[in-house]
């Protein structure tokens, strides 16, 4: 029997990062599985390893969103809802403060994930080089297979892997 795989979705709430975690779902959600929903906030720097592991099921309540000052988003929810139901897999969100590229990576490291799926927002090389590139990086500097998703807006190619 294979083992249960560990999945990372980086997650800022847009509509790059909401196409990524539906075609993690879509493409890599097997029973069991665990995926980690990761969040970079870029301020408060008073959880240097971030927050604990938070079940979708506590993600919901206004206490804990208003703890970790992050606003409710029916959308993924309901994604992530749908998705442990119909894929029987389990959810667990992950918060960071800080640099979202080096948090990102840290949190593909301290999970140990065996795979990653961030979106790109579809940025201009000359954009890239004036305001960095979160996916980049992340794609060069992860320790696990990286898919990126392009924002559909902006491409009709579907994703970048690093294996």
């Amino acid at each position: 029997m294979a083992e249960n795989k560990r999945i990372g979705i980086g997650m800022d709430f847009s509509r790059s990062s909401k196409a990524a975690l539906k075609w993690a779902i879509n493409n890599l959600a097997n029973k069991g599985d665990t995926f980690y929903i990761i969040h970079v906030k870029n301020h408060d720097s008073r959880h240097q390893s971030g927050s604990p592991l938070i079940p979708l099921v506590e993600f919901r309540e206004a206490g804990v969103l208003h703890y970790y000052d992050v606003e409710t988003d029916i959308e993924l929810l309901d994604m992530l809802d749908t998705a442990t139901r119909q894929k029987q897999i389990n959810v667990v969100i992950k918060l960071y403060w800080g640099d979202a590229k080096v948090k990102l990576c840290q949190g593909v490291h301290d999970l140990q994930l065996n795979s990653f799926v961030m979106g790109s927002r579809g940025l201009s090389g000359l954009q890239r080089i004036f305001l960095g590139s979160v996916t980049n990086y992340v794609m060069n500097n992860a320790s696990c297979h990286v898919t990126i998703i392009k924002d559909p807006a902006f491409s009709k190619r579907c994703c970048l892997v690093k294996i």
